[in-house]
Protein backbone atom coordinates (compact mmCIF):
# COMPACT_ATOMS: atom_id res chain seq x y z
CA UNK A 1 0.00 0.00 0.00
CA UNK A 2 0.91 3.54 -1.11
CA UNK A 3 -0.13 6.39 1.31
CA UNK A 4 0.48 9.92 -0.53
CA UNK A 5 -1.22 13.55 -1.35
CA UNK A 6 -2.43 14.18 -4.75
CA UNK A 7 -0.74 16.92 -6.75
CA UNK A 8 -3.92 18.71 -6.66
CA UNK A 9 -4.04 18.80 -3.28
CA UNK A 10 0.01 19.51 -2.83
CA UNK A 11 0.08 21.65 -5.34
CA UNK A 12 -3.11 23.82 -3.74
CA UNK A 13 -1.54 23.76 -0.08
CA UNK A 14 2.82 23.91 -1.35
CA UNK A 15 3.59 24.11 2.33
CA UNK A 16 1.75 21.03 3.59
CA UNK A 17 4.05 18.89 5.47
CA UNK A 18 2.93 15.18 6.16
CA UNK A 19 4.53 12.32 9.16
CA UNK A 20 3.49 8.99 8.99
CA UNK A 21 4.12 5.91 11.14
CA UNK A 22 3.51 2.15 11.10
CA UNK A 23 2.73 0.60 14.30
CA UNK A 24 2.21 -3.58 15.10
CA UNK A 25 1.51 -4.88 18.12
CA UNK A 26 -1.98 -2.80 18.86
CA UNK A 27 -3.90 -4.11 22.06
CA UNK A 28 -6.33 -2.96 23.93
CA UNK A 29 -4.41 -3.37 27.10
CA UNK A 30 -1.73 -0.63 26.09
CA UNK A 31 -0.86 1.36 29.26
CA UNK A 32 -0.94 4.59 28.16
CA UNK A 33 -2.57 7.14 31.12
CA UNK A 34 0.61 8.52 32.45
CA UNK A 35 1.24 9.51 28.91
CA UNK A 36 -1.68 10.88 27.44
CA UNK A 37 -1.89 12.56 30.83
CA UNK A 38 1.65 14.38 30.25
CA UNK A 39 0.64 15.58 26.99
CA UNK A 40 -2.53 16.69 28.03
CA UNK A 41 -0.65 18.67 30.91
CA UNK A 42 1.20 20.24 28.09
CA UNK A 43 -1.92 21.12 25.82
CA UNK A 44 -3.79 22.66 29.12
CA UNK A 45 -0.73 24.63 29.52
CA UNK A 46 -0.67 26.55 26.18
CA UNK A 47 -4.28 26.69 26.23
CA UNK A 48 -3.88 29.12 29.67
CA UNK A 49 -2.19 31.24 27.18
CA UNK A 50 -4.95 31.72 25.41
CA UNK A 51 -7.55 30.06 23.15
CA UNK A 52 -7.11 27.45 20.12
CA UNK A 53 -8.28 29.72 17.80
CA UNK A 54 -4.95 31.65 18.21
CA UNK A 55 -2.49 29.32 17.66
CA UNK A 56 -0.79 28.94 14.17
CA UNK A 57 -1.34 25.32 13.57
CA UNK A 58 -4.90 25.94 13.85
CA UNK A 59 -4.89 29.03 12.06
CA UNK A 60 -3.55 27.68 9.09
CA UNK A 61 -6.25 24.82 8.92
CA UNK A 62 -8.75 27.83 8.97
CA UNK A 63 -6.94 29.19 5.97
CA UNK A 64 -6.90 26.06 4.50
CA UNK A 65 -10.90 25.03 5.07
CA UNK A 66 -11.92 28.51 4.09
CA UNK A 67 -9.95 27.95 0.76
CA UNK A 68 -11.85 24.79 0.08
CA UNK A 69 -15.06 26.83 0.86
CA UNK A 70 -15.61 25.24 4.28
CA UNK A 71 -16.49 27.84 7.47
CA UNK A 72 -13.56 27.48 9.81
CA UNK A 73 -15.82 27.72 12.76
CA UNK A 74 -18.46 25.49 11.56
CA UNK A 75 -15.64 22.67 10.26
CA UNK A 76 -12.86 22.72 12.48
CA UNK A 77 -9.62 20.08 12.05
CA UNK A 78 -9.20 17.38 14.67
CA UNK A 79 -6.98 19.15 17.01
CA UNK A 80 -8.95 22.53 17.03
CA UNK A 81 -12.17 20.36 17.77
CA UNK A 82 -10.07 18.34 20.38
CA UNK A 83 -8.32 21.52 21.89
CA UNK A 84 -11.49 23.13 21.84
CA UNK A 85 -12.89 20.64 24.07
CA UNK A 86 -10.04 20.04 26.12
CA UNK A 87 -10.72 24.20 26.85
CA UNK A 88 -14.23 23.81 27.71
CA UNK A 89 -14.87 20.41 29.33
CA UNK A 90 -11.41 20.09 30.55
CA UNK A 91 -10.87 16.36 29.55
CA UNK A 92 -10.51 14.14 26.30
CA UNK A 93 -12.89 11.39 25.42
CA UNK A 94 -11.14 8.46 26.47
CA UNK A 95 -11.83 5.85 22.98
CA UNK A 96 -9.10 3.01 22.54
CA UNK A 97 -5.44 3.52 24.20
CA UNK A 98 -3.71 4.33 21.03
CA UNK A 99 -6.34 6.92 19.86
CA UNK A 100 -6.30 8.14 23.87
CA UNK A 101 -2.15 8.60 23.00
CA UNK A 102 -2.58 10.10 19.47
CA UNK A 103 -5.31 12.21 20.54
CA UNK A 104 -3.12 13.83 23.63
CA UNK A 105 0.12 14.02 21.25
CA UNK A 106 -2.27 15.74 18.77
CA UNK A 107 -3.25 18.45 21.03
CA UNK A 108 0.23 18.79 22.89
CA UNK A 109 1.62 19.66 19.30
CA UNK A 110 -2.04 20.92 17.82
CA UNK A 111 -1.62 19.03 14.86
CA UNK A 112 -4.50 16.90 13.69
CA UNK A 113 -3.43 13.24 13.88
CA UNK A 114 -5.57 10.26 12.00
CA UNK A 115 -5.20 6.47 13.30
CA UNK A 116 -6.11 4.21 10.84
CA UNK A 117 -6.30 0.17 10.45
CA UNK A 118 -4.13 -1.09 8.13
CA UNK A 119 -6.62 -3.97 7.92
CA UNK A 120 -9.65 -1.69 6.30
CA UNK A 121 -7.57 -0.28 3.63
CA UNK A 122 -8.02 -1.39 0.42
CA UNK A 123 -5.51 -0.63 -1.92
CA UNK A 124 -3.53 2.70 -2.32
CA UNK A 125 -4.81 5.64 -0.05
CA UNK A 126 -4.74 8.65 -1.30
CA UNK A 127 -5.39 12.32 0.12
CA UNK A 128 -7.55 13.84 -3.01
CA UNK A 129 -9.95 15.64 -3.91
CA UNK A 130 -13.45 13.60 -4.24
CA UNK A 131 -15.57 12.64 -6.67
CA UNK A 132 -18.64 12.59 -4.93
CA UNK A 133 -19.19 8.50 -5.63
CA UNK A 134 -17.12 7.80 -2.44
CA UNK A 135 -18.57 5.68 0.05
CA UNK A 136 -17.68 7.34 4.06
CA UNK A 137 -19.30 5.23 6.53
CA UNK A 138 -19.83 6.97 9.72
CA UNK A 139 -19.53 5.35 13.42
CA UNK A 140 -22.88 4.76 13.75
CA UNK A 141 -22.97 2.66 10.78
CA UNK A 142 -24.37 5.18 8.36
CA UNK A 143 -23.39 5.95 4.70
CA UNK A 144 -22.25 8.89 3.13
CA UNK A 145 -20.72 10.44 0.06
CA UNK A 146 -18.25 13.43 0.45
CA UNK A 147 -19.25 15.98 -1.81
CA UNK A 148 -17.40 16.48 -5.28
CA UNK A 149 -14.21 18.48 -4.76
CA UNK A 150 -14.18 17.85 -1.03
CA UNK A 151 -10.35 16.39 -0.20
CA UNK A 152 -11.09 12.69 1.26
CA UNK A 153 -8.83 9.92 2.27
CA UNK A 154 -9.62 7.55 -0.27
CA UNK A 155 -8.59 4.19 -1.08
CA UNK A 156 -8.58 2.05 -4.26
CA UNK A 157 -11.99 0.75 -3.46
CA UNK A 158 -13.74 4.17 -3.19
CA UNK A 159 -14.22 4.23 -0.19
CA UNK A 160 -13.74 7.32 1.86
CA UNK A 161 -11.82 7.33 5.38
CA UNK A 162 -12.55 11.22 6.20
CA UNK A 163 -14.92 13.47 5.54
CA UNK A 164 -13.60 17.55 5.36
CA UNK A 165 -9.44 16.63 5.08
CA UNK A 166 -8.64 16.53 8.85
CA UNK A 167 -12.45 17.25 10.30
CA UNK A 168 -13.55 14.20 10.75
CA UNK A 169 -12.26 10.31 10.11
CA UNK A 170 -14.74 7.26 9.06
CA UNK A 171 -15.87 4.63 11.70
CA UNK A 172 -14.75 1.87 8.76
CA UNK A 173 -10.70 2.41 9.39
CA UNK A 174 -11.18 3.69 13.08
CA UNK A 175 -9.57 1.53 15.65
CA UNK A 176 -11.13 -1.17 17.70
CA UNK A 177 -10.98 -3.97 19.68
CA UNK A 178 -9.69 -6.13 16.60
CA UNK A 179 -7.10 -4.10 15.40
CA UNK A 180 -3.59 -5.08 15.37
CA UNK A 181 -1.73 -2.92 13.12
CA UNK A 182 -2.18 0.79 12.03
CA UNK A 183 -1.09 3.55 9.67
CA UNK A 184 -0.70 7.14 11.48
CA UNK A 185 -0.75 10.46 9.75
CA UNK A 186 -0.09 13.56 11.27
CA UNK A 187 -0.44 16.62 8.84
CA UNK A 188 0.59 19.96 9.50
CA UNK A 189 0.16 23.56 7.18
CA UNK A 190 2.17 25.67 9.43
CA UNK A 191 5.00 28.03 9.27
CA UNK A 192 7.26 25.67 10.86
CA UNK A 193 5.40 22.42 10.17
CA UNK A 194 8.34 20.72 8.62
CA UNK A 195 10.20 20.85 12.23
CA UNK A 196 7.33 20.46 13.80
CA UNK A 197 5.59 17.76 12.17
CA UNK A 198 9.18 15.87 12.07
CA UNK A 199 9.49 16.02 16.01
CA UNK A 200 5.72 14.60 16.39
CA UNK A 201 6.91 11.30 14.21
CA UNK A 202 9.88 10.85 16.66
CA UNK A 203 7.51 11.21 19.51
CA UNK A 204 5.16 8.96 18.53
CA UNK A 205 7.37 6.34 18.20
CA UNK A 206 9.27 6.90 21.05
CA UNK A 207 5.70 6.81 22.95
CA UNK A 208 4.68 3.60 20.69
CA UNK A 209 7.74 1.87 21.88
CA UNK A 210 7.46 2.52 25.59
CA UNK A 211 3.88 1.52 25.89
CA UNK A 212 5.08 -1.90 24.72
CA UNK A 213 3.54 -1.64 20.77
CA UNK A 214 6.46 -1.83 17.78
CA UNK A 215 6.69 1.29 15.94
CA UNK A 216 7.78 0.38 12.24
CA UNK A 217 8.65 2.40 8.62
CA UNK A 218 8.40 6.18 9.01
CA UNK A 219 8.59 9.15 7.28
CA UNK A 220 8.09 13.21 6.76
CA UNK A 221 6.63 13.58 3.13
CA UNK A 222 6.67 16.95 1.54
CA UNK A 223 6.01 18.00 -2.16
CA UNK A 224 9.69 16.66 -2.72
CA UNK A 225 9.33 13.30 -1.51
CA UNK A 226 5.48 13.04 -1.50
CA UNK A 227 4.58 8.80 -1.34
CA UNK A 228 5.25 6.42 1.64
CA UNK A 229 5.05 2.65 0.76
CA UNK A 230 3.59 1.08 3.87
CA UNK A 231 5.34 -2.37 4.41
CA UNK A 232 3.86 -5.77 4.01
CA UNK A 233 2.53 -6.93 7.55
CA UNK A 234 5.43 -9.60 8.09
CA UNK A 235 4.38 -13.76 9.38
CA UNK A 236 4.40 -13.89 12.97
CA UNK A 237 7.66 -14.47 14.32
CA UNK A 238 9.83 -13.20 11.15
CA UNK A 239 11.01 -9.60 11.13
CA UNK A 240 10.01 -7.78 8.09
CA UNK A 241 13.25 -6.55 5.96
CA UNK A 242 11.65 -3.79 4.99
CA UNK A 243 10.40 -2.18 7.85
CA UNK A 244 11.92 1.58 8.02
CA UNK A 245 13.55 1.63 4.47
CA UNK A 246 12.14 3.60 2.44
CA UNK A 247 10.08 3.36 -1.06
CA UNK A 248 10.71 5.83 -4.53
CA UNK A 249 10.36 9.21 -3.35
CA UNK A 250 9.80 8.89 -0.08
CA UNK A 251 11.22 10.66 2.89
CA UNK A 252 12.55 9.06 6.25
CA UNK A 253 12.68 11.25 9.05
CA UNK A 254 15.71 11.95 10.64
CA UNK A 255 17.82 9.48 12.89
CA UNK A 256 16.07 6.58 11.05
CA UNK A 257 18.05 3.67 10.47
CA UNK A 258 18.09 1.32 7.33
CA UNK A 259 18.47 -2.36 7.37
Amino acid sequence: MRFQHSAAVRAAFPDLVAGVVVAAGITTDLAVESRVDAFTDRARARLATGPEAGFPEIQAWRRAFAATGLKPTQYRCAAEALLRRLRLDGELPRVHPLVDLCNAISVAYAVPVAVLDTDRISGDLTVRHARGDEEYVTFAGGVEHPEPGEVTFADAAGRAHARRWTNRQSGWSAVRAQTSRVLIVAEGLHQTAGADVARLVDTLRTELAAIGATPGAHAVLTGAAPAFEVPEEAPAGRPDPEAGRPGPGQAVSPGARWR
